[in-house]
């Protein structure tokens, strides 16, 4: 069930068009917080409709894919700086019959070999879509091709992204397929083997869910959870726990009572500091225009907000993707549609449920800043969040933007992964680390090495305990957004 609405056409009639953009680096301020539009894509090179929430690389620069446009027409992966600077590094369907995969629909997951990992949700040599392994230069390799009803055990059309966990392994879902054609979860190595661990639908009137558009999350416990965008007992979605050994506990079904007060269409989950996971639903809630949830591990929801609560829905409605927990402790996020413009918005709620709209799209004239953001936010080292936006943009293609928003949040470090015994070497991604003087896991010292600035490789130490990773340099200590955990 995938929600991709239909483009609206964005001319110079329906908006008030600037004469003249001299450049494609357009910064709003205000209440401390800063709005930069980065990039605008131009469909022919670069491709177009970014989806998918950027992933940070071990050299610093940020990595995504688009579903359309490109060379062929099918979609590209790209890589972009910091600074907005810009690079096409594949364009899907060169391989003959398109053998390579078309329509990357998800993000990335940096693999902590270094090379870039994802899935695209169609063609292949089987017609299903694959799962691929990309090189920083560009170079693809196809790990698996998934193949196309009936008789798809293994699923067809991942359209989620993947996760790695410690043992390297990635995870995933697929949309469809499996035994049921509900749908499955699955673990895959890096080496290409495909393991399904659960086919959705497996259950009476689909009451475990079908059709899981979203990815995994990993919690602290080991575990996956994750998300049905239909089926259910009330068949609007479900919350799902998994093991490792495909072991599926279905904790939350839907829209247990009209009309769906708890939203409908969930999408993906994130563990909060307190050990809940949060997330969204697309639509349903109060006014029908989605939700953010909170969901205790035992399966207790809790809608924290309803959208287009505001007059005119200024507030925004319809999130499409899930959320990021920040360093400060609050969750972002965007919606795709209306606000005081009708293009979506950038949020910030806290934990009880406060929310605050940070940006509303189209501010600029033609829509140069972008228009409905089907992607989540992606908070970098750096400190600030990046994201895209389906449409708008300054080339007059309405084929979308990279942005930035500042909110005055410093610098931290982030691990690859985020858990593994004693002696896992750990990759840890920040900036300006070059000096760095010492690395410790919750306050045991552990032997490093400098890589570059914008990476440092380290052992988890004897004696380390569950905590932050701190990095000691020149300017300061940063700490990780997460706590490591010490399995």
């Amino acid at each position: 069930m995938t929600r991709i609405k239909a483009s609206k056409e964005i001319t110079c009639g329906q908006r008030i068009c600037a004469a003249l953009f001299l450049c494609t680096l357009l910064t709003i301020t205000a209440s401390a917080q800063t709005f930069t539009s980065l990039y605008s894509f131009n469909k022919l090179t670069d491709g177009t409709n970014p989806r998918g929430t950027l992933v940070q690389g071990f050299n610093g620069s940020f990595y995504g894919t688009t579903p359309n446009g490109g060379d062929s027409g099918w979609g590209t992966v790209f890589e972009i700086t910091p600074a907005g600077q810009f690079t096409t590094l594949y364009n899907f369907c060169s391989q003959p019959e398109c053998t390579d995969g078309v329509v990357p629909f998800a993000g990335l997951v940096q693999g902590m070999n270094g090379n870039l990992y994802g899935t695209t949700g169609g063609h292949g040599a089987n017609g299903g879509g694959t799962v691929f392994e990309l090189t920083p230069t560009g170079q693809l390799t196809t790990l698996y091709n998934f193949c196309l009803p009936p008789n798809c055990p293994s699923g067809t059309q991942p359209y989620a992204g993947l996760m790695q966990v410690s043992n390297g392994n990635f995870y995933g879902t697929t949309l469809s397929g499996g035994a049921n054609n509900g749908g499955t979860v699955f673990e895959i190595t890096p080496a290409g083997k495909l393991t399904t661990l659960y086919s959705f639908c497996s259950q009476t009137n689909c009451s475990d869910g079908s059709e899981p558009e979203a990815g995994l999350v990993q919690a602290k416990n080991g575990n996956f959870y994750g998300s049905t965008s239909s089926g259910g007992t009330n068949h609007s979605g479900t919350i799902f726990e998994i093991t490792s050994t495909g072991k599926l506990s279905t904790l939350y079904s839907f829209c247990p009572q009209s009309p769906c007060s708890d939203g409908v269409l969930p999408n993906g989950l994130v563990q909060g500091a307190n050990g809940n996971f949060y997330g969204t639903t697309f639509s349903g809630g109060a006014n029908d225009g989605g939700t953010i949830f909170e969901i205790t591990p035992a399966g207790k929801l809790a809608p924290l907000y309803s959208f287009c609560s505001q007059p005119n829905c200024s507030d925004g409605e319809e999130p499409f993707a899930g959320l990021v927990l920040a360093t400060n402790g609050n969750l972002y996020g965007t919606t795709s549609a209306v606000n005081i413009n009708g293009s979506g918005t950038v949020f910030e709620i806290t934990p009880t449920g406060k929310l605050t709209t940070l940006y509303s799209f189209c501010s600029q004239p033609g829509c140069s800043d972008g228009l409905e953001p089907y992607s989540g936010l992606m908070q970098a080292t750096n400190g600030y969040f990046y994201g895209s936006t389906y449409y708008g943009g300054v080339n007059g293609e309405n084929s979308g933007t990279i942005f930035r928003e500042s909110l005055g949040l410093g610098p931290f470090v982030e691990t690859l992964p985020t858990s593994g015994s004693t002696g896992t070497e750990v990759t840890i991604l920040g900036n300006n680390l070059t000096d760095s003087t010492g690395v410790n896991f919750n306050g045991t010292a552990a032997i490093f090495t400098v890589i570059s600035a914008a990476e440092i490789k380290a052992k988890v130490p004897n004696l380390a305990t569950s905590g932050p990773v701190r990095v000691t340099t020149s300017t300061g200590t940063l700490a990780s957004n997460t706590i490591f955990q010490v399995r």
